[in-house]
């Protein structure tokens, strides 16, 4: 069964989604983030994708109290990105409840600090994540496009040691439009043993399926939730319980 996780994205401390990384298409859901992760947790959800991105524009963890508030009051499984540069920013994402974090722009700027993350605190807490536009690698909040292949990319890291990556098609990310259900196929082929989370484009039940038809792991879904085009009633069947009249508080700006 395809694992399903919610994401919150933070700005100023607020729960609010972008459009394909764009700082200048904000929308903002919930001024409480701990409000949506409770409605997550209570419909079934085990993990949430917590993404800080003040943290990744100013090239170091901001939204770290919002991660303390979360852990300490939920027991939702928290992966944690955005602003990790550094041991220190590493420190306060595990200090403040983080179980996991992941790591896009340390992976593409530092690989040895990303490698030494990974060697230190493993493999099961090290995630790699690949944000592509058009198969190049992404990095700094999708701001700066790289030189570097998705495929290879991946490959590099994969052989020494990386076992989760979250895979992110920007040019889907917020545009509801389906997820790249193709790629993630071609990617599981060569690397049948990866722990590849989907990310971007989910706008309906039917793509869950269809991810999970294509054998992929898990999924992100953020918007797709906030703004109901997915309703927590029909995740029933891949969470293991029914949220009967629970909705994802939604504040729109």
């Amino acid at each position: 069964m395809i694992e399903i996780i919610p994401a919150i994205d933070l700005i100023d401390g607020k729960c609010v989604r972008l459009t394909q990384g764009d700082y200048s298409q904000k929308k903002i859901y919930n001024e409480n983030p701990l409000e949506a992760a409770k409605v997550f947790e209570a419909a079934g959800f085990r993990r949430l994708h917590l993404v800080d991105l003040d943290g990744a524009k100013a090239q170091h963890i901001v939204n770290y109290r919002v991660l303390r508030e979360i852990a300490s009051q939920t027991a939702l499984t928290i992966d944690f990105g955005g602003g990790l540069k550094s041991d220190a920013d590493l420190r306060i994402a595990f200090d403040n409840g983080a179980a996991m974090i992941t790591g896009g722009s340390i992976a593409v700027k530092a690989p040895e600090t990303f490698l030494r993350w990974l060697a230190d605190y493993g493999e099961d807490k090290i995630i790699l994540g690949a944000d592509a536009k058009d198969g190049m690698i992404a990095s700094s909040g999708w701001t700066e496009t790289s030189t570097l292949e998705l495929t290879p990319f991946i490959a590099g890291y994969r052989a020494k040691g990386v076992t989760k990556v979250i895979c992110t098609d920007i040019g889907r990310d917020g545009m509801m439009q389906g997820p790249a259900v193709s790629l993630y196929k071609d990617l599981l082929k060569q690397f049948p043993e990866l722990y590849l989370v989907a990310s971007g484009g989910v706008c309906c039940i039917g793509d869950i399926q269809a991810l999970e038809d294509a054998g992929v792991p898990a999924v992100i879904t953020g918007k797709a939730l906030y703004e109901g085009a997915i309703r927590l009633q029909e995740l029933e069947k891949f969470i293991g319980r029914s949220p009967d009249h629970l909705a994802v508080s939604r504040k729109p700006r």
